[in-house]
Order: C-alpha cells, then structure tokens, then sequence
C-alpha cells in the first residue's frame, strides 16, 4: 500500500493528518460503534453483513445510521483505489460515534453530527497455512464483562485487559468462562470439535456474533460437517479433540495448547484442516 488514505467525516486525507476533537463522546466515554471487514484481492468480504450488524449496533445505543449502504460501498471502493489495495489482504476498519458537543456532558447531545471514521489497514494475520500447522495457544480467563456484549462497541477496555494476559502469557487468545460455559474469546468467536462434531455457542447478549462465525456455519452446512449450536461447558472444552477461535482478521486459527496443556494429540485436527480450505475458497471466489 503506497498511500494511507482514509476517509474521516465527507473528507479522504492522509492518516497523519486526521484529527478529532477532544470532546468527541468516543474519546470521552466510549460512546460510539465499529466493524471490521475483510479485503481479498480488492473485494469486501461478506460487506452486506457486516454492515448489516453495524446497523444493529447503533440501533442498540440508539445513534441513527449516518449512511446507507450504497454510501458505504462507494467509501469503500474509494478507498480501495486511493490506496492501490486491489491485491492481497487487508480490512477496514470503520469507526462511527456519537460525536463532540460543545461541552462534557452524559446525556445524549442533540443535534450534533456523528464522527465517521473509515480506514484501509494491511491484514497481518492472515498467516499462510504451513504457519498454522503449527497451531496457536489460549488461556481461559472469567469473563468480567457487561451484559451488552452482541452490541460491538469500542469499550473494549476488559476485552484488551484479556488480550494483555493472553500476551503475557504467550498465548494467542483468552478465552472467556462465565458462569461455568466457554462464552468466546476476548477478540474471537470460539469452536471446540467434538466425537467429529463441530460446536460453538450459541448466540447470546454474552457473545458478539461474528460475520465470519456465520461463514463457518453455512460451509459445514454445505459440505456436510455435522455441527451444533450448544453451550460449551469448561470440562468440554478442555476435553474437546479440536479448538479453534474465528474473526474477519484471524480467519480461523486452530488451538493446540490450552493453560499450557495440549489439546487432544497436541496438533491441528482434521476437520479444522477441511474448514481452513474451504473457508480460504471461499474468501477468495
């Protein structure tokens, strides 16, 4: 990528030239939304969904939608061609939030417009598959959160305390336990395999259902992957022959150690094996 072009409230201008206002509510209270969504080869990945859940969020804080998708779509080839990112991988990230009043306040401001952010980042974990063959690690950790976590908000302050533990402890992930079940990771969905069974929880105010946890649904659907929507208990998921966490940067990565201790043979499992082509298919079609 030659340039870094991004596109901040109407305008397209360098990153190092963006700036905000510090009363912005998203830097004073965390008071805004985001979504992630993969570039391959200058193609969005599943955009209609993704934008689709960006609009379930601002529903949920009640921020009205700023745009609509066509005004979406042309942000996005814009900054596709200003960018010269039609090869290769990369994402965007959008950001949109309540925007900046004239003073520090908690209640909703009124008539001010909202602040919209939109960059093109180069994907870095996009690993090739002979990287990971060798499989990744996770810790599990208590999940402290709210009860509002299907809504992606930028406060994602217990979410990078989770992250900073898992790095600690130089491990991929932490994935989260609340109230005895395996809810998700800490930026992941999550998946266990078991007896050639794919499992993952089901949706719930404690999970943010991903775009790219669909996708893994509707290929094991399509190829005859036996699959099921179900609570994953910690004793199942300790004892689960495959792990594996997904998000629109991760793809999916497989574990192989968890709290130190190898899942099943301690290598990559079959079916992830299967899921990871497929999925790579499909991204790329």
């Amino acid at each position: 990528m030659n340039k870094n072009i991004i596109y901040l409230n109407n305008k397209y201008i360098p990153l190092n030239k963006a700036k905000i206002s510090v009363l912005d509510r998203g830097f004073l209270f965390a008071d805004g939304i985001y979504e992630v969504i993969p570039i391959y080869n200058g193609k969005p990945f599943r955009s209609q969904q993704h934008l689709e859940r960006l609009e379930r969020s601002l529903k949920n804080i009640s921020l009205p939608s700023p745009l609509n998708q066509t005004q979406w779509f042309n942000i996005f080839n814009k900054l596709i061609k200003k960018n010269k990112a039609s090869i290769g991988c990369y994402h965007f990230y959008i950001q949109i939030t309540r925007g900046a009043a004239q003073s520090r306040g908690h209640a909703f401001p009124e008539n001010i417009p909202p602040t919209i952010l939109v960059t093109l980042n180069k994907s870095t974990k996009n690993l090739p598959l002979e990287i990971l063959m060798q499989g990744k690690s996770a810790i599990i950790c208590d999940d402290i959160r709210w009860k509002n976590c299907h809504i992606k908000s930028i406060a994602l302050l217990p979410n990078i305390l989770f992250s900073e533990q898992a790095h600690k402890a130089d491990s991929e992930e932490a994935i989260l336990i609340r109230d005895g079940y395996a809810i998700e990771g800490a930026s992941s969905n999550l998946f266990i395999v078991k007896n050639n069974t794919l499992i993952t929880p089901p949706l719930s105010p404690y999970i943010l259902g991903g775009i790219t946890r669909d996708a893994i649904l509707e290929l094991a659907k399509l190829n005859n992957i036996q699959y099921q929507e179900q609570p994953i208990s910690e004793a199942e998921l300790k004892n689960a022959n495959e792990i594996w966490i997904s998000s629109s940067t991760r793809e999916i990565y497989p574990i192989t150690k968890l709290n130190n201790n190898p899942v099943a043979n301690g290598k990559v499992g079959p079916i992830w094996q299967r899921m990871i082509k497929l999925y790579r298919d499909a991204c790329n079609s």
